[in-house]
């Protein structure tokens, strides 16, 4: 049973950081959030946290812990700390704000207090300490910009934001290699292409993306593929003073599509925008299900550098749970006829902290994908986002451990360095099992560039198609600005000018000065 939580703030601020430094802390829980001035949410809660901040100070209390709670042992120890700090009491901290003007200041000293107190209370530390935005080397990032040295950004870590000495080593070594790409890269002159597809043959468990089954709108791909070349011809005009660096085909699954149309895509590409300078150029063929010969030849005929073949785990019972109806072996078969085809640049998915999955499991799929030798991995921490069935229907899967660990994170670190790969990004989701990371391993010269781009948020990326978000990057990177896609699939067709005009708006006042 997840342990249920009250939060009460005395303003409406810090709320979304407050809330999940709570969550990183307690995976699982239930927080209910309300204000200084309302009524106490109703129900049977096994603690409360109170957040009050001022022009002088800050304090962080908590409270009331009931002996339900205790069902594990980490909860019990949990209970038995907080019961030494006086929990029942309530418990509270403060701190003067050292700076009451600045925000960024007055929301990292918050973070702090709170964070001490929790990992005092419950006996635990986070790998990632009080950081809990989806971005943790940018901190790094910056510094490094600044001119501080590794011991320098290490020892700022560590001090400000509780991180530990792993996490510091991964984020040093990511933002070097980033550093290295995103000076080859055109980033103010320049900009990343995303093309979405969003259709896939079913819709996994973990899935938050806008995806549809293509069996069951079959009748929208002709709309929605000519709505998308007007967009496409559109931001070819609009950009064509600026150096296209990369071109990302992602989805949903481009590969769900026929070999018709994926030439068909590639064609419109080719006419339209100028590919001579692409750096990179990356078709998600995703699920194994929907690779072909044929589709790997149509694509062969274009300048695609780089595809992804995707297993997400090696083990067939965790595959028919999550929906993907593909094999192991399918994944294998594909994997060796894209090789046999040529692509010297194929990256694998897997996912960490699937249901039913721990550490023989990880380390099989691990063992299995040796074998391929890719020449990229990314490893995703699964996590539990809103909208995703495994999220909706959770109830249903109750007696399933969805697990991930410092062990686990080893394992497939340990992996890809076996392999000859290094970490090049990463970033992070709220709801992350074991409140870890996903990281982009590859050998040299094969790190994914679109990603180092889009996660850094140096160069604009003009996106096209159903939800698609345009990024406007301006003043050096100092700036940022949106231009998002409706998600629907008809409203999309219907409305593709007015998806156009977003962009013209965003790029006239953002990107032409």
């Amino acid at each position: 049973m997840p342990a249920r939580f009250t939060l009460q703030f005395n303003q409406r601020e810090y709320e979304y950081d407050v809330y999940n430094l709570i969550r990183a802390f307690f995976p699982l829980s239930e927080i209910a959030i309300w204000y200084t001035g309302e009524e106490r949410p109703s129900g049977d809660f096994d603690a409360d946290f109170v957040v009050r901040y001022d022009r002088a100070h800050v304090s962080f209390s908590f409270g009331s812990m009931q002996e339900k709670w205790s069902s594990s042992e980490a909860q019990r120890k949990a209970l038995e700390n907080g019961r030494k700090l006086g929990v029942a009491g309530p418990v509270t901290a403060m701190c003067i704000l050292s700076d009451p003007d600045d925000r960024t200041r007055t929301k990292n000293e918050l973070k702090q207090l709170i964070y001490r107190n929790l990992s005092e209370a419950t006996g635990r530390t986070l790998p990632w300490g009080d950081l809990t935005g989806i971005r943790p080397t940018k901190i790094a990032m910056k510094l490094l910009e600044e001119g501080r040295s590794d011991d320098e950004i290490g020892c700022e870590m560590k001090e400000q934001y509780f991180t530990s000495d792993g996490k510091i080593r991964l984020s040093l070594s990511v933002i070097h290699r980033e550093s290295e790409i995103l000076d080859r890269m055109h980033l103010e002159k320049g900009y990343s292409l995303y093309v979405g597809i969003p259709f896939c043959p079913t819709i996994c468990l973990y899935c938050s993306f806008g995806s549809h089954r293509l069996d069951l709108c079959r009748k929208m791909e002709e709309p929605y593929f000519h709505a998308m070349y007007r967009e496409l011809a559109f931001i070819a005009e609009e950009m064509k003073d600026f150096t296209l660096d990369t071109v990302y085909i992602g989805g949903g699954t481009p590969t769900s599509v026929s070999a018709d149309r994926l030439n068909e895509l590639l064609s419109v590409l080719k006419h339209e925008f100028d590919l001579d300078h692409v750096a990179e150029f990356t078709v998600e063929a995703g699920r194994p299900d929907t690779i072909t010969e044929e589709k790997l030849r149509v694509l062969r005929q274009y300048p695609v550098s780089r595809i992804s073949i995707n297993p997400q785990t090696m083990n067939q019972k965790t595959l028919d749970l999550i929906g993907r109806n593909h094999t192991v072996e399918e994944t294998i078969e594909k994997f060796h006829l894209a090789r046999k085809m040529g692509f010297d640049n194929i990256n694998m998915d897997l996912i960490v902290g699937l249901p039913g999955e721990g550490a023989d499991e990880v380390s099989h799929t691990l063992d299995e994908i040796r074998k391929l030798e890719p020449d990229s991995l990314t490893i995703h921490s699964l996590a539990l986002k809103r909208a995703t069935r495994l999220n909706l229907f959770k109830e249903e899967y109750e007696s399933i451990s969805f697990r991930n660990s410092a062990e686990i994170m080893d394992l497939t670190q340990n992996c890809a360095e076996e392999m000859g790969m290094s970490p090049y990004y990463l970033y992070r989701y709220k709801n992350m099992a074991g409140n870890f990371e996903n990281v982009g391993y590859a050998k040299p010269g094969k790190a994914g560039i679109y990603n180092v781009l889009i996660m850094e948020e140096k160069q604009s990326i003009l996106a096209a198609g159903s939800g698609a978000s345009t990024k406007f990057v301006f003043e050096d990177g100092r700036r940022i600005e949106r231009a998002e896609n409706v998600k629907d699939l008809k409203n999309y067709t219907e409305r593709v000018e007015e998806m156009c005009q977003r962009k013209k708006t965003g790029i006239d006042s953002y990107l032409r000065h």
